[in-house]
């Protein structure tokens, strides 16, 4: 009996691999408009219907220290983080088992629904719990803030349909957006005020004076990015804090050792933030996972040693001269 022959499948070049992709992304953007339009035609109804007065504040549900990850459905972490048998319709419940928070970084690529806003809701059962929402590409990449007033307004209708559940409004901007005084008076004109908003940026030239004293003149989080070939300096600028771990060396892969987190908790402790907000997206061997739990404890232990490395507040210029650490040779940032 002749054995079966073998079917090799083609092999796409770079090139068409890059033209599928950006096809892919193209589609999506256009989804994303059609969705910002509905969310658009919500809000206006929801503004025009709604008993604002008697909305609940989101401040007393949420406790002062939020740690969690990036993001919870990851098809790596399972055998891991998440049994191998575990139904993923059950991922987010055993997340939620560990952790009080997480950052949705979905929200970026893809609009959400307003039903799958009210999913995230239903989800949670009667936890306590805080969203914190990536805010769309179309405000941060595409329009890189160019009359966004209307959109950001549109995405912000996400915090009245998760009440209480609601934590921050991330917007990240990418690596090739330099600072000008244009772009921070835009920005900061866009933001809406009644909102948590937080801003991450990937160049160093935002870590300006001039940028801190907007920002807390506006009451808006400047965000620390623990990133490769980025100032390592927390900021503060607002009563609460906001780190994004992603990476030393390298993005998305560094396993952060007890020692760099006892060094971030004493950060943590030393800024008298009233709120710290920070997110494991790391995700790689579910660095993610382990670097915030470890994080937990040693903040819940309060027993950090003091800050090594730079600590800011803008709030209070009497206070102690920072120490910058210095800068390490990194790999670039990711767009």
């Amino acid at each position: 009996m002749s054995a079966s022959p073998i079917i090799l499948k083609p092999t796409s070049t770079r090139e068409e691999r890059r033209a599928k992709r950006d096809a892919r992304r193209a589609k999506q953007r256009g989804e994303n408009a059609t969705r910002a339009g509905k969310m658009h035609a919500a809000r206006l109804a929801w503004e025009r219907d709604a008993d604002l007065a008697e909305f609940p504040s989101v401040g007393p549900a949420l406790p002062r220290i939020n740690v969690g990850c990036s993001g919870w459905f990851y098809w790596h972490w399972r055998g891991g983080f998440y049994a191998a048998d575990l139904p993923t319709a059950n991922w987010f419940t055993h997340y939620a088992d560990h952790f009080k928070t997480v950052e949705l970084n979905a929200p970026f690529y893809s609009w959400p629904t307003i039903a799958t806003v009210r999913g995230w809701t239903r989800q949670l059962g009667r936890r306590k719990f805080a969203y914190t929402v990536k805010a769309s590409e179309l405000i941060t990449h595409v329009k890189r803030f160019t009359g966004t007033r209307t959109l950001i307004r549109d995405f912000g209708h996400i915090a009245d349909l998760l009440g209480p559940r609601m934590g921050c409004f991330l917007f990240q901007l990418p690596p090739s957006f330099h600072y000008t005084r244009a772009r921070l008076d835009r920005i900061l004109s866009q933001l809406d005020p009644a909102r948590r908003n937080v801003v991450e940026f990937r160049h160093r030239s935002w870590w300006d004076e001039r940028v801190f004293a907007a920002f807390r003149a506006s009451g808006t989080i400047f965000c620390f990015c623990s990133g490769p070939r980025l100032p390592d300096e927390l900021i503060k600028t607002a009563d609460d804090i906001y780190i994004r771990f992603h990476g030393v060396r390298q993005w998305y892969r560094h396993d952060y050792s007890l020692d760099e987190l006892a060094v971030w908790a004493g950060r943590i402790n030393a800024s008298g933030a009233n709120r710290v907000w920070a997110y494991f997206n790391n995700d790689r061997d579910s660095y993610a996972i382990k670097n915030a739990r470890a994080l937990l404890r040693q903040l819940s232990n309060d027993r950090a040693p003091s800050a090594r490395g730079a600590t800011r507040s803008t709030e209070s210029r009497s206070a102690a001269t920072p120490v910058v650490a210095g800068q390490r040779s990194r790999s670039p940032a990711p767009l």
